[in-house]
């Protein structure tokens, strides 16, 4: 599940960033702080850090799930504020996109269990 997110998140990001100009309507929140591809760096740094951490040994996920939650909440969040200040109207829409696209699916997923494959033991022969 982790792979798949990181996979999805650095392919977001690496379209904000190949792209000559690339919309920025409703996250002027974020681009008054930093260039728009900077801030699709966040999704690509954090897209590679859920990747690699799908990877990882079941419980040793965390950040994974933690680094997958960021770039939606912050980019969720600036929408948010671009459509209660008036500038974005649709911004709630796409908050509420992120929200449950995004975010409810990671918390849903980090609550779900995971189980490990017993290991194999071969019987003694009698």
């Amino acid at each position: 599940m982790l792979a798949l997110l990181g996979t999805g998140k650095v392919c977001y990001g690496a379209g904000y960033l190949l792209t000559p100009q690339p919309e920025v309507r409703g996250l002027e929140l974020l681009t008054t702080h930093g260039d728009i591809r900077c801030w699709a760096m966040v999704w690509v740094v954090c897209g590679a850090i859920t990747a690699s951490s799908g990877l990882m040994r079941i419980g040793r996920d965390r950040w994974g799930f933690i680094a997958a939650l960021v770039p939606p909440f912050v980019w969720g969040g600036a929408f948010l504020w671009a459509s209660v200040m008036g500038d974005f109207p649709r911004g709630l829409a796409i908050f509420g996109w992120y929200g449950c696209s995004h975010i409810g699916l990671i918390l849903w997923a980090a609550s779900v269990p995971e189980y490990a494959v017993p290991h194999y033991t071969p019987r003694e022969k009698p």
